[in-house]
């Protein structure tokens, strides 16, 4: 299982929405970085570009991802709040009334993924989005 510290460093992102509801299709590409804040503490930053519906707009956040004291990891986001449980390999899930979010984590040090769904009255999408490495500042 890997650790939030074990993908410090800058990663390229590809991401592609599935928009069921809204009947639409996007791409984002960027860069995600992992950096160690504090022994307990990883910022995850992703900046980069989103091209939908025959737009392309700027789309940027932070998350972070905290060590318990049972040693297990958990996300938040920017604000503060709980998003999930860091666990590698098997789903884990946001409760978010009224629709529901199960996510998936998995890969390795040099290429990794994370998909998630929503389903609910008010969504209805799938993001995959793969992180490779950057092996230099070009890529």
């Amino acid at each position: 299982m890997l650790r939030p510290i074990d993908l410090l460093g800058e990663w390229t992102l590809h991401r592609t929405v599935l928009d069921r509801r809204a009947g639409i299709d996007g791409l984002v590409t960027g860069t995600t970085t992992l950096s160690c804040t504090a022994p307990d503490a990883v910022r995850w930053d992703e900046v980069g570009t989103m091209a939908f519906d025959g737009r392309t707009v700027p789309v940027s956040r932070t998350l972070w991802v905290r060590r318990g004291s049972d040693d297990g990891w958990t996300v938040h986001f920017s604000d503060g709040r709980v998003f999930h449980d860091w666990v590698w390999g098997s789903s884990v899930s946001h409760a978010c009334a009224p629709d529901d979010y199960s996510g998936v984590l998995a890969g390795d040090t040099e290429r990794w993924t994370v998909r998630w769904e929503a389903h609910g009255p008010a969504k209805d999408y799938v993001l995959d989005s793969t992180l490779r490495r950057r092996t230099h500042p070009a890529d």
